[in-house]
């Protein structure tokens, strides 16, 4: 335990919502050292900042591995990120130290359904296009063929991953006509007998599905999944959509997919690196989306992540339960 009076030191490292922030202040039993920018850290202010802290509040861009770690110290007792990811932090060197960790499921599940399906309706009817055409004076007579997408009416929805927002994009999906859904993943679902979702191999599902949606986790085994192989057996008309993590695709084979004609279309709200290099391929092309990474942007869900991040860093810090603990 603290001596009675002393402060724990607590390192955020950037600005969050003021939700979080006057939560850590109220609480009266830390010291909050925060990197004041709304720019990522840099790795040595990081190792600086982190130098004797008992709790840590990091975002999805901050790398958190046994250099970090080991530049806190021993008083490290709690890691809370403000994200529902966590491929970000070395769980393995975390649990050895026996620091606790706290992260911000379904908080932002809503957000990022409905972003999903505004980023699938954008590709699908080309409404980047659209607006661009409006802007650099190509809209000029009706024309029978002009600017012709896919609709989402009698479709097949292929959704990898039905989890919590994979579930929640569906539930949003299906009132638009939608003939199908589809869905592969470790296990089957129960919830997914309400939209009478079809547990089908992965295959099947890439096969016969007119929109793809990416909604799984980052695993060893998701790492790179849509690649070459995977874009050759989707329909020529389908639209492919990632909301999940940039290195479940490659983004290579994506970008000759979207070159060559062997897939319609697709809008991504993740990538690697990110940013998106400005020069990068897949920008030149008409048929891409490129969205920076917005899924749970809405203010609301910041401000629930917020508190509910420093919530959870209390909670690590007083020895007491944690709203949303990570259990690994």
């Amino acid at each position: 335990m603290q001596a009675a009076g002393k402060l724990m030191k607590v390192f955020v490292t950037r600005r969050i919502p003021q939700e979080g922030m006057k939560i850590l202040s109220a609480a009266g039993v830390c010291e909050v050292c925060v990197w004041d920018s709304d720019e990522p850290v840099q790795r040595a202010e990081l190792l600086k900042g982190v130098q004797g802290a008992h709790g840590l509040l990091c975002l999805l861009s901050d790398k958190i591995d046994a250099e970090v770690l080991d530049a806190a110290g021993p008083n490290l007792k709690v890691i809370s990120t403000l994200s529902v990811g966590f491929d970000h932090l070395a769980l393995d060197e975390i649990k050895k130290r026996g620091i606790r960790v706290g992260y911000t499921p379904d908080v932002l599940t809503d957000a990022t359904a409905e972003l999903t399906v505004a980023l699938l309706l954008a590709t699908a009817r080309r409404l980047p296009e659209g607006v661009e055409e409006v802007k650099n004076g190509g809209w000029s007579s009706w024309k029978p063929l002009w600017l012709c997408g896919y609709g989402l009416s009698g479709s097949t929805v292929g959704v990898i991953g039905l989890g919590r927002i994979g579930m929640a994009i569906a539930r949003r999906l299906m009132p638009f006509g939608v003939k199908r859904l589809l869905y592969s993943g470790r296990t089957a679902k129960a919830d997914a007998a309400e939209l009478n979702g079809e547990f089908v191999p992965l295959d099947t599902l890439v096969s016969e599905s007119d929109f793809i949606v990416v909604s799984c986790s980052l695993t060893p085994e998701t790492q790179g999944l849509c690649n070459k192989a995977f874009f050759s057996k989707m329909k020529n008309t389908a639209v492919f959509v990632n909301s999940s993590r940039g290195a479940v695709v490659n983004q290579e084979d994506l970008y000759e997919a979207l070159k060559g004609g062997q897939i319609a279309a697709a809008g991504l709200d993740v990538t690697t690196p990110e940013p998106l290099p400005t020069n990068h391929p897949l920008l030149t092309l008409k048929n891409c989306v490129v969205l920076p990474h917005i899924g749970s942007a809405t203010y609301s869900t910041r401000g629930i992540m917020g508190a509910l991040s420093a919530r959870n860093l209390l909670g690590g810090l007083q020895g007491t339960e944690m709203p949303s603990e990570l259990t690994f």
